[in-house]
């Protein structure tokens, strides 16, 4: 994409409210954009790293055997009372009416909603176990909207749900999602710990989130460094300072941190709601098994902004940033870095490669190398009369401090040994 046609606008100051570092840097660089308390537009450059966060996601998703389907946002109230959620959840959940009078919900999840369509559908064992998974709108009344997209009130989440015939298969295919949750947020460049947590409402057992430790986390988590072990202070029975209960090497640390995904063993709770059952082998009728496990793809893309940045800007991992080159001349007047440019632009496009080329003309080049910067690129290709004239370019990758210098025929070559390393 040429720069000059981007729909974008960067800040240079940022307004007293806005604290966390991923909400400053994601306003500055013109991600995303407030309508109000809590509600976010994604903006051209926001919506190009959400959609390669979907992505992974559905990758992923696929991998372990879950199918996507699409649930409808508004939900009608008889369903949330057959969960007792309609009054369990309050104020969080926005309730609406029809012209008919008729009440629905906004959906904040769709437990209710995936259990009444399993319960057409499932009948036998044979017709177990099964994953179904939707990327879609989500909404909360929350209480409090902090850090931009760490909390809002209208979200995108990856909702999956499980339905199992027995304690065994459920447990396989939990530890599964573990896995590929753990693949997923490492590809967006994170290195979660997995987290012992409460059910919040969803479920009496024991659930995991998965946090990433930063000082902006609203979460307090007690850990082992030694060992895989860690709490969600809420439910912690251990003290910071205190032995580890697993390993009894480890000194147990408290820190805050930001919870980026969630799994939940939900048991036969949603299935005796909706005398969700089964025929097994026997020709006895069991209830059906379920879990849940959700990412929330907004706050997940704040979060890898918490732990990929510099006091420049964002350094976004190779795999969600919005474009993988950002091409900069930086003496785009001159008759043949304007050429050069031109050219190593269309090449890489037809490579398949994603550019930004910032072929704006009055801009200086001091001023284009902050905004590259800013907008955290993970490979800036700098075109100068001086580079070219040695037959080269200039390539900065966005992490490190020092530049190379490359010969213009080797730019493919690089970018693609490049995309390997990483």
């Amino acid at each position: 994409m040429r720069q000059s046609t981007l729909f974008y606008k960067t800040k240079r100051t940022v307004p007293k409210e806005i604290e966390a570092i991923s909400h400053r840097l994601l306003y500055r660089g013109d991600f995303i954009d407030q309508l109000a308390s809590g509600i976010y537009t994604l903006m051209p450059l926001g919506f190009l790293v959400h959609k390669k966060i979907e992505k992974i996601i559905r990758e992923e998703m696929l991998r372990i055997g879950a199918q996507e389907l699409y649930m409808p946002v508004m939900h009608p109230r008889y369903l949330w009372e057959k969960t007792g959620r309609w009054k369990t959840m309050g104020e969080t959940l926005f309730k609406s009416k029809d012209r008919h009078k008729k009440e629905f919900v906004l959906g904040p999840t769709h437990e209710e909603v995936i259990t009444k369509i399993a319960k057409e559908r499932i009948s036998s064992y044979k017709d177990l176990p099964v994953a179904l998974f939707q990327i879609q709108i989500k909404f909360r009344n929350e209480l409090r909207f902090t850090g931009g997209l760490l909390r809002t009130r209208e979200f995108i989440m990856k909702d999956l749900y499980s339905f199992h015939s027995e304690e065994k298969d459920f447990q396989r295919f939990y530890n599964k999602v573990i896995k590929a949750y753990l693949k997923i947020f490492r590809r967006c460049g994170l290195k979660p710990i997995v987290v012992e947590a409460s059910g919040e409402g969803f479920t009496q057992s024991v659930t995991h989130e998965f946090q990433v430790l930063t000082s902006v986390g609203e979460d307090r988590i007690i850990f082992c460094p030694e060992c895989q072990f860690a709490q969600n202070k809420e439910i912690a029975k251990n003290k910071e300072g205190k032995r580890c209960p697993v390993c009894k090497k480890g000194i147990l640390e408290e820190k805050r941190g930001i919870e980026i995904g969630n799994i939940f063993p939900l048991g036969t709770k949603y299935s005796k709601s909706f005398d969700l059952t089964f025929t097994d082998k026997k020709g006895k009728k069991k209830l059906v098994i379920m879990g849940c496990y959700g990412i929330g793809l907004g706050r997940l893309m704040a979060a890898i902004v918490e732990m990929n940045y510099d006091s420049k800007g964002i350094i976004w991992p190779r795999e969600v940033a919005p474009f993988l080159v950002h091409l900069v001349p930086v003496e785009i007047k001159d008759k043949r870095v304007y050429q050069v440019s031109e050219r190593i632009y269309r090449n890489l496009q037809q490579e398949g490669l994603e550019v930004l080329y910032d072929d704006r003309k009055e801009i200086l080049a001091g001023e284009k190398f902050v905004e590259s910067d800013l907008l955290g690129i993970p490979v800036r290709l700098i075109i100068s009369t001086k580079s070219l004239s040695k037959n080269k370019v200039e390539v900065k990758i966005r992490n490190k401090k020092n530049p190379q210098f490359i010969k213009l025929e080797d730019i493919i070559k690089y970018i693609r040994a490049y995309e390997k390393k990483i």
